[in-house]
């Protein structure tokens, strides 16, 4: 574990950074249904739930964009594509609460903005559950015409930002921002300035990266290999023959088993999770990494160093329940306080 000097040091580095982004920009919107309030829809005899409070946040990549802001990081330049729709105008009403520069947004009258709506309700011993989710997206790929443009403006913000991450949340094959096109765009950029930080998440993808810093939990590299035999290899042989693959490192997000760190020339190590007491909600902890892990190397932070912050970070925002959590500066400070003591 790094020193508290040292974390401070890191730190007070973020709000110089400019860093890019690529890939699906959600809405979230949750519904906070009012407790105790019961009408029968007279149509369907039904009950019709009662919101009583409508919260919006910026989701999927915004997930990211939220920790890396919180985080103190001084610019973020998203390059996504969304609708033309009311749903746009609540995520870029969030989005301009944030050091966002939204110059590079397409929106694409065509498409729907992604949207995950999710209806919260007390349970019998008043905790806010999910019930069932309603999503809003286009389920089809990206128009030639916006997918050369989107390439265009990935371009752009390789030109401007200290480094890129690229989150690919579509499970379908080429239907979301991050497709054949935009991949191949990413490598070139990635092989044309290598010593420029290309951070990849991808859930289903991850093993169509032929470069970049992957990251991925234990199925999303297992998967990644793609070969008959992938149910025989350990999230460590993954890894490292991803990292073989790409020339980088790759981490590992294992939940309690902390963050492992692969790199290229077959060491690895790895960072602790720091346990906490209470309920957790692990929605957006890979997020939460993901943001700690590019700040940090940004910063100068060494490959294990970035994994240590990624900890502290992710063991912050899963301690808040009902929405993907943030964790600030001070936070993770007196976090690392808690876990030194410890």
């Amino acid at each position: 574990m790094l020193s508290q000097s040292r974390l401070e040091s890191l730190l007070a580095h973020f709000p110089n950074l400019t860093i890019g982004l690529v890939g699906d920009l959600f809405l979230d919107r949750y519904l906070d249904i009012e407790p105790g309030v019961e009408e029968i829809s007279i149509e369907t005899d039904l009950e019709a739930y009662q919101v009583a409070t409508v919260r919006n946040s910026p989701g999927a990549l915004g997930t990211v964009i939220n920790n890396l802001a919180a985080l103190g990081v001084g610019k973020l330049i998203p390059v996504t594509v969304i609708g033309d729709d009311g749903q746009a105008y609540d995520l870029l009403k969030e989005l301009r609460r944030l050091p966002v520069d939204d110059s590079l947004f397409i929106q694409d009258e065509h498409r729907l903005t992604p949207t995950y709506t999710k209806p919260m309700k007390q349970d019998a011993s008043e905790t806010w559950r999910e019930l069932n989710r309603l999503d809003l997206r286009t389920r089809g790929p990206l128009s030639p015409a916006t997918s050369k443009l989107l390439c265009q403006k990935i371009a752009d913000v390789f030109d401007k930002c200290d480094g890129l991450i690229v989150l690919d949340q579509i499970n379908e094959t080429n239907w979301g921002v991050v497709n054949e096109q935009t991949r191949r765009t990413l490598d070139q950029l990635a092989v044309a300035q290598p010593a420029k930080l290309v951070f990849v998440d991808s859930r289903t993808h991850l093993g169509c990266f032929q470069s970049g810093v992957l990251k991925g939990n234990r199925a999303e590299l297992v998967g990644a290999l793609k070969s008959s035999a992938t149910k025989e290899v350990s999230v460590e042989d993954a890894a490292q023959q991803l990292a073989r693959r790409t020339g980088r490192e790759v981490y590992a997000t294992l939940g309690e088993d902390g963050i492992l760190v692969s790199r290229p020339d077959g060491t690895s190590s790895r960072s602790p999770a720091h346990p906490v007491s209470g309920p957790i909600d692990i929605v957006g902890a890979g997020d939460s990494a993901t943001s700690g892990i590019v700040a940090s190397l940004l910063s100068g932070a060494t490959d294990l160093e970035a994994a240590d912050i990624a900890n502290l970070v992710a063991s912050i925002t899963v301690q808040q329940l009902g929405t993907t959590g943030t964790a600030t500066p001070t936070q993770v400070l007196d976090r690392h306080v808690e876990v030194s003591r410890s």
